[in-house]
């Protein structure tokens, strides 16, 4: 069988950390899944290092082969065993900066209000990240930023998303190359896997760039409706709606939240990857799909 490079966020999409219930069967599932050789498991995070090997070891996570972290600004490579950084991917996205780094950037935009800096475990070499009050008018700020980074030769993305349980808005600010997608598609390439051999797993924001493009993506059932109208909006326009599916729940009697959402999009896309672990964990015959 075709490997398949299946790629998922972290909080709030693999992670049940969000304010909606998980299936307790859906992880030990998904992680099943994972142990067998036929996936490329990747992590697409906004964490850093140290905060997704928390995570990994509080939710008993599979140990992936890769991890893209920090928004797209690091890509660690995990199948020797050790965190090896990409140093190719770095090169990748310095360019975008035209010479600068983070410190010249925190200088250059040091009087932007309202936006307050982010700790500094949440900073590195190529992400400079920020707070920002709920309410704020994002569109006139998003334009401030640019304006003013554009005018210094700087190519950044400007990544806005929402941390729902601390009812903050976060930005990062990376290079124009530095975003999930071009990560995904760069990692992709590398393994020398199609579109179609590649699943991308998200709920919020910053995903929406990968959910809308044409790497098939599920937007698991706990995401936002905000979010959810925007990628199917976004998706449409780019023509890709065939590529990104919204889980609802009731596959295997499963909500759609979380690695349920995860489980129910891979069934989608690739019921054949699914075959082994229904033959090798049964499931109560009402949760059968049929």
């Amino acid at each position: 069988m075709t490997k398949l490079l299946l790629c998922t966020d972290l909080d709030r999409t693999l992670l049940p950390n969000g304010a909606q219930p998980e299936s307790p069967e859906a992880r030990p599932l998904f992680a099943h899944l994972a142990a067998g050789s036929k996936l490329v498991l990747a992590y697409v995070t906004g964490r850093d290092r140290v905060l997704v090997q928390e995570a990994m070891d509080k939710y008993n996570l599979p140990r992936p082969q890769f991890v893209i972290s920090d928004v797209g600004s690091n890509i660690y490579d995990l199948r020797a065993g050790d965190w090896e950084v990409w140093r190719q991917w770095q090169a990748e996205i310095a360019v975008d900066w035209n010479g600068r780094d983070h410190g010249n950037l925190l200088t250059l935009l040091a009087d932007v209000d309202p936006l307050r800096l982010q700790e500094e475990a949440k900073q590195n070499r190529f992400k400079l990240s920020y707070y920002w009050p709920l309410g704020t008018h994002t569109a006139d700020l998003h334009a401030r930023l640019e304006e003013r980074l554009g005018a210094e030769g700087i190519r950044a993305s400007l990544i806005w998303s929402l941390d729902e349980p601390a009812g903050v808005g976060l930005l990062d600010v990376l290079p124009k190359r530095a975003t999930k997608l071009h990560a995904v598609e760069f990692l992709r390439q590398y393994l020398g896997l199609s579109e179609m051999q590649t699943l991308f797993a998200g709920d919020s924001g910053n995903d929406l760039p990968v959910l809308a493009s044409s790497i098939p993506s599920v937007l698991v059932a706990n995401a936002m409706d905000s979010v959810i109208q925007e990628a199917l909006s976004l998706a449409s326009v780019q023509g890709n709606t065939d590529r990104l599916y919204v889980a609802s729940g009731g596959f295997w009697g499963m909500n759609g939240n979380y690695s349920a959402g995860i489980l129910e999009g891979l069934a989608h896309y690739h019921p054949e990857f699914l075959a082994d672990v229904r033959t090798d964990i049964p499931l109560p015959a009402q949760r059968d799909p049929g």
